[in-house]
């Protein structure tokens, strides 16, 4: 079995049928202006493929089926074949019309996604596995001509990242779309917070405070026969190289909406943390608490936290010289108050709609010949999450020019395979770990 995922050259020989999808793809004039084509294109199904079918892959397709019509899930792909059937199953309930999915364009094992992307006839991938293999199958999707939904993050180290950015161009250069899992980007509320707060209802941003503290997370315990490499990956979360830990796995999110609130990623980040109650085989912290300054000198306070019987937290909250705006996580709603607490906005906003909208936006945009490609703003987010996890775990001060040009630090295994021998699991310790 390969190891480490390859990067394939472009496959030459697409299908018709893939040349035409690919031509309503292209961004162009015609397929605005002619009405005949337009036809065409809601006439044309959409094939749809998941790679990763756990709990994610399921959510995303489910999403995706129920927001489009004329979409259709005709492959799926997994480390584990009764991931994909169970799958199969869930969607068949819910979306007779929409699963063509027989057992032969079901996959298994750490090559299985490579069935997909081999599939001329396959339109769209969702890449919804562990992160750790992201930046990989991204590339590998836009090599094969796919338009993709990507969840985040898109990375969980700067090796990956600069894989992104590979992917992205290339995406671009195809006429290819890219969307990612950010929800909040298309969370009705969040964008009108943003749009308020650009058209200046806060003034000016001084700083802002973004937590995501929650009281813990799923452990998979090691079953007996695994080997190192299974076992990791099937306990995926508490090892860096395939979660990149909380910070990216998880408070990624919130992150994002900093990144978008201060329009571009931090300059510097420096922090601390540590745990307290993690399983003694797992490499993640349970803590971390990062000020990240921002062009113009402008402070954001983050922490992340997944400690049990401990109060959650998570939301945004920025600070204008005008006034305050609260951004609350979920379908919490969002709010801007003046300068002496007198509330002046408000906002409600479903994040299950979002989740769905992405989707949406996705497939229309490949119908209008406008596919969207917003994979570098999400590489971003994902590497300013690396930052922080960095500045924590070193208790060095990072900047964005060393993770973005200097860092060599690549988490992925070299030679991975189903039954290789790991490194015993190692969690970090500041002062000791070294900045790579």
């Amino acid at each position: 079995m390969k190891t480490q995922p390859e990067v394939p050259t472009p496959d030459q020989n697409k299908s018709s049928r893939r040349r035409f999808v690919g031509t309503l793809s292209a961004a162009s004039a015609t397929v605005m202006v002619h009405s005949s084509v337009a036809k065409a294109e809601e006439q044309v199904e959409l094939r749809l493929a998941v790679i990763g079918a756990g709990g994610r892959g399921t959510g995303a397709i489910n999403d995706s089926l129920t927001a489009n019509a004329g979409v259709k899930l005709v492959a799926a792909a997994d480390l584990y074949r009764n991931k994909c059937m169970n799958l199969r199953s869930a969607m068949t309930r819910r979306h007779p019309d929409k699963v063509d999915l027989p057992d032969a364009r079901i996959y298994e094992g750490l090559d299985g996604y490579k069935h997909i992307l081999d599939d001329p006839d396959i339109d769209v991938v969702l890449l919804t596995t562990s992160p750790g293999f992201r930046p990989y199958h991204l590339l590998e999707a836009a090599q094969a001509g796919k338009h993709v939904f990507a969840e985040k993050p898109t990375c969980v180290d700067p090796a990956g990242y600069r894989i992104c950015l590979q992917a992205d161009a290339l995406a671009r250069k195809n006429g290819t779309a890219i969307v990612t899992g950010t929800q909040y980007r298309r969370q009705t509320n969040y964008v009108g917070a943003i749009e308020q707060i650009r058209a200046g209802a806060i003034g000016d941003i001084v700083g802002a405070m973004t937590r995501y503290c929650s009281n813990g997370i799923w452990y998979r315990g090691r079953q007996e026969g695994m080997s190192d490499a299974e076992y990791q990956l099937y306990n995926w979360m508490h090892f860096i190289w395939l979660s990149g830990d909380q910070i990216c796995e998880q408070a990624v999110h919130n992150i994002d909406v900093m990144n978008w609130v201060m329009d571009g990623p931090p300059e510097t980040a420096y922090g601390s943390g540590g745990r307290f109650t993690r399983p003694e085989d797992s490499e993640m912290w349970d803590n971390m608490a990062i000020d990240y300054e921002y062009p113009g000198g402008r402070l954001v306070s983050f922490m992340c936290r997944q400690i049990p019987n401990t109060q959650s937290d998570n939301g945004n909250v920025i600070y204008g010289t005008a006034g305050t705006c609260y951004i609350a996580a979920g379908n919490g709603g969002s709010r801007i108050t003046d300068r002496s607490g007198k509330e002046i906005w408000r906002m409600e906003g479903s994040i299950g709609e979002a989740y769905q909208q992405e989707h949406k936006d996705l497939i229309d945009s490949i119908r209008n010949g406008q596919p969207i490609v917003e994979l570098k703003q999400t590489a971003d987010s994902s590497l300013t999450a690396v930052m922080g996890r960095l500045a924590a775990y070193t208790g060095q001060r990072v900047t964005w020019e060393f993770v973005t040009e200097k860092s060599q630090l690549d988490l992925f295994p070299k030679n991975l395979s189903w039954d290789a021998d790991m490194p015993e699991p190692r969690f970090a310790i500041p002062g000791e770990t070294k900045l790579i």
